[in-house]
């Protein structure tokens, strides 16, 4: 067994001081991306909030005309590229894959502040932001050459029970590319390349990357942080990652990131009252980037259920479509026979208060 230093058992302590405090205010959510052999990459995320959130799948097909609901200057669009998002109360696309091989997920970060809208560029309501992404982009490196440049302003909002709507957006493609982009103090912040491959909620990234960097070389995978709180996670996460077989079988792909984002979930019974940083997990995805394959889970049913978008056709014209999920039918298997024809729905209105 390895045993702790002084200097080592005092960083220890400082590391878990500064996990706690920065975890404080954070909602809980987590995302990591798997890179294997072959080119195979999945992404997986975790779904983390105090009540329900009226979660269900819908298939968007490309063609589809956009309005970022933040006012009279708000950012409009035609999709791209079709594809499947797990939804918020029907009008915040909080998770998805597109046609391409593109993940976005939306994550809370409650240290995000955005611009105030000053009427010179479009906006856009944060719940349509993941959704932007998926619509218009079939790479990482596409998104990143665009969004730098902030050719609209994002939009925050209130989320039902009043828990301010900010969050930070991580997203991975069919590559195996990786960028994180968060709003701090007013200023786009942008971590581009591979190696982003865990993200969680606060602190910022930087100091979420320089607090795992505290466990690698204090803990060394022989201790690791046990709490439910963000910086935790994300270090548990980034172990089990690299302790993660390397191999090409499909099968162990998906349970394997399984196995990882269960481990970072929050189990029911952890919420602390009145803190909405801590929060059980609602419901998981696993996106296989290569093989076009969503698989959702919701923690209170048995069974996981996916969707391989090649059997949905996403060309223009097709139909929206919808599944029910948050106090549907328990579903098992491939369900994409499943989707019904739905409206457009609207994201949820953005804009400063």
């Amino acid at each position: 067994m390895r045993t702790l230093s002084q200097n080592q058992s005092l960083q220890l302590l400082l590391a878990s001081t500064l996990c706690f405090l920065f975890a404080a205010s954070a909602m809980a959510c987590s995302r990591v991306v798997y890179l294997g052999p072959a080119g195979a990459v999945v992404t997986g995320r975790t779904m983390d909030w105090t009540q329900s959130m009226e979660t269900n799948l819908w298939a968007f097909p490309a063609g589809l005309k956009r309005n970022g609901n933040a006012g009279p200057q708000s950012l409009q669009w035609q999709s791209k590229y079709g594809s499947i998002v797990a939804t918020c109360y029907d009008g915040l696309s909080a998770d998805g894959l597109n046609e391409k091989g593109l993940v976005a997920n939306i994550l809370y970060l409650s240290s995000s502040v955005y611009p105030k809208l000053d009427g010179k560029r479009p906006a856009l309501s944060i719940a349509g932001w993941a959704q932007y992404v998926l619509d218009n982009f079939a790479t990482v490196a596409e998104a990143v050459a665009t969004l730098k440049d902030e050719p609209f302003q994002l939009a925050g909002l209130t989320l039902p029970g009043g828990h301010a709507g900010t969050g930070h957006l991580s997203i991975s493609d069919a590559t195996g590319d990786s960028a994180v982009f968060e709003y701090l103090d007013g200023k786009l912040v942008i971590h581009h390349g591979k190696q982003f491959t865990v993200m969680t909620n606060d602190p910022p990234y930087d100091q979420q990357l320089a607090l795992n960097g505290y466990w690698k070389e204090i803990g060394g995978g022989v201790m690791l942080p046990g709490t439910e709180r963000p910086a935790d996670r994300f270090v548990r996460a980034s172990f089990y990652l690299g302790e993660a077989p390397q191999t090409t079988d499909e099968t162990q792909q998906i349970a394997t990131m399984f196995s990882i984002i269960r481990n970072v979930s929050v189990p029911f019974g952890a919420e602390h009252p009145g803190q909405p940083n801590v929060a059980a997990t609602l419901w998981r995805t696993v996106s296989d980037q290569q093989r076009l394959t969503y698989y959702f889970e919701m923690t209170d049913r048995p069974n996981v259920f996916w969707v391989e978008l090649k059997k949905l056709d996403l060309s223009p014209g097709q139909p929206i479509r919808m599944l029910p999920v948050e106090g549907a039918a328990v579903r098992a298997g491939e369900v994409s026979q499943q989707f019904e024809p739905a409206k457009q729905f609207a994201f949820m209105p953005g804009g400063d208060k």
